[in-house]
């Protein structure tokens, strides 16, 4: 069974009220990782097909298409790999 540690390379940023987290896809599973949470998450708008804005449940959130989602305002890790969770696996 697939874990959260196979698609994320790495978590950048600090976690609290008002801070954004970038988390960054392995490259070799971004491609699965960037459709499971298309699947899953509504898009609000998209710009010029590499920068999606979505939502999911209650967070807002940034996808690109190199790998990277900014997610905002994630109070603390548990928060951020719940998401994770429910948006990849």
């Amino acid at each position: 069974m697939a874990t959260i540690d196979d698609y994320v390379s790495r978590v950048e940023g600090t976690c609290g009220a008002e801070k954004d987290v970038i988390v960054v896809f392995k490259y070799d599973k971004k491609d699965e990782a960037i459709t499971n949470i298309l699947k899953k998450a509504q898009v609000k708008n998209k710009i010029a097909g590499i920068i999606f804005e979505l939502t999911f449940q209650e967070f807002s959130f940034r996808l690109y298409t190199s790998g990277k989602a900014i997610f905002r305002s994630i109070k603390n890790r548990q928060e951020l790999n719940n998401l994770l969770a429910s948006l990849l696996l």
